[in-house]
């Protein structure tokens, strides 16, 4: 699966730990995605949610990319990078 990061957004505070956004298209898909991140100050994993980035589109894509999300921890870690680095910019 072929993904072109958009933008991505991270913040950090003491009460809400990271949370991050990474905006993102997928080659032949028609709506680019929105991967919603949240890692609490005591967790050691990361929790996302998965969202169309502007307005609604086919749910059998979405649960296509969040499927590849779950199997491709490259393509999973790429994407939850891109929201670290820009924290760290």
């Amino acid at each position: 699966m072929n993904v072109q990061i958009l933008h991505a957004t991270m913040t950090f505070t003491k009460e809400d730990g990271h949370v991050g956004a990474v905006h993102f298209q997928v080659e032949g898909h028609p709506k680019p995605y929105e991967m919603a991140l949240h890692k609490s100050r005591k967790a050691k994993e990361w929790g996302y949610g998965l969202f169309f980035l502007a307005g609604s589109g086919d749910e059998d894509l979405l649960l296509e990319v969040e499927d590849e999300l779950e199997e491709n921890d490259e393509l999973y870690d790429q994407l939850v990078e891109a929201a670290v680095a820009a924290l760290e910019q």
